[in-house]
């Protein structure tokens, strides 16, 4: 914990948080230096895919930032999703209305779902056959059959949905509304919603801690991140964040990604250009660590040193540290680069 670092109000505004630069060393674009996804041996290498809207594509960076190859994809390429086996990527398409299926191996794009119009982002069912997609433009949670190619159902959202997480039993699904301004809790057996919980303004992205009591949901235009009760499924805490010398209105929350230990989270402050490192159990900001421009997407790698961190405006990817806090540095990633994904 920083000096300057103060408890972030559970119900209640708070300016005080800490505010850290790390330093950033901006590099050229990377060339290509190895095609397809092997490493010797034949196996899988690790890797970070980031998918770039602007270009179609989606990029492979070794775990240093070093870009290895890219694919091309479907139109406006945006969320990311592995298979269960590590040996496919599925890519949300929010121009052509499509799942695009990436064979990691192979190193190109295998296969093509058609879904609704618009289609944001997704989560997979544990069993990784069925995928839950947020159509923006239906205002629908949208089931399909990653195998049959079939749409499964759809359930009715408010205005904009986004945010997409199932829950490890398979039975529910959180949505976020960015209209509405809630978190649909939505039985998936039933295939209903069955509770709206109030969040804050312009709900985003979700992620549940590993004990599967607690959602987090960041609020863009609120400065903030409700903290979800699942057992209640009420709003227990809201946390918000503040930067010395920057208006509450540039602080825009989107991305979240908790540790496997549960103890910390990370959350990327949009147009606020940093990322907020909050010990999870005290509910305060240890640091903040200024990234790109519009720092938006994140993904731990496999071991959780390194934390990537996609900013939409200035076109790259930041790489941070996670022990120091530091930007080690920052690499090209094509144009307007949304969704980072590391896998082994």
């Amino acid at each position: 914990m920083t000096p300057s670092a103060k408890r972030i109000d559970q119900h209640g505004p708070d300016r005080g948080a800490a505010s850290a630069t790390g330093p950033r060393q901006r590099l050229g674009a990377p060339g290509l230096v190895l095609l397809g996804a092997l490493a010797s041996g034949g196996a899988l290498a690790q890797s970070v895919y980031v998918s770039s809207e602007k270009d179609h594509k989606v990029l492979r960076f070794d775990s240093a930032g070093q870009l290895q190859s890219t694919i091309e994809v479907c139109q406006r390429p945006r969320d990311l999703k592995p298979s269960a086996d590590g040996r496919r990527i599925y890519v949300v398409c929010g121009d052509s209305n499509q799942i695009g299926v990436i064979d990691r191996v192979a190193g190109k794009l295998v296969d093509r779902i058609a879904v609704a119009d618009s289609p944001e982002l997704m989560s997979l069912s544990p069993d990784g056959k069925t995928a839950y997609v947020s159509i923006e433009d239906e205002s629908v949670l949208a089931a399909y059959d990653l195998a049959s190619k079939k749409t499964l159902f759809k359930i009715r959202t408010g205005g904009e949905p986004e945010g997409v997480l199932v829950a490890p039993d398979g039975k529910t699904a959180y949505v976020t509304s960015e209209d509405a301004n809630v978190v649909h809790v939505i039985d998936l057996v039933a295939r209903k919603v069955v509770k709206d919980i109030r969040a804050g303004q312009r709900p985003r992205r979700l992620a549940l801690s590993p004990d599967g009591k607690e959602l987090w949901v960041s609020n863009e235009l609120s400065a903030s991140v409700s903290l979800i009760d699942t057992g209640s499924r009420g709003v227990k805490a809201t946390l918000r964040f503040a930067i010395e010398g920057m208006r509450a209105s540039d602080i825009t929350p989107v991305g979240i990604v908790l540790t496997r230990d549960g103890r910390t989270a990370w959350v990327s402050l949009g147009r606020a250009n940093h990322v907020a490192e909050v010990d999870v159990a005290s509910r305060q900001v240890r640091r903040t660590v200024l990234a790109g421009k519009r720092a938006w997407g994140l993904a731990l790698s496999p071991d959780e040193s390194t934390l990537y961190v996609t900013n939409g405006l200035s076109d790259d990817m930041t790489l941070i540290d996670t022990r120091t806090g530091k930007a080690i540095r920052t690499v090209a990633a094509g144009r307007v680069p949304h969704t980072p994904l590391a896998l082994r």
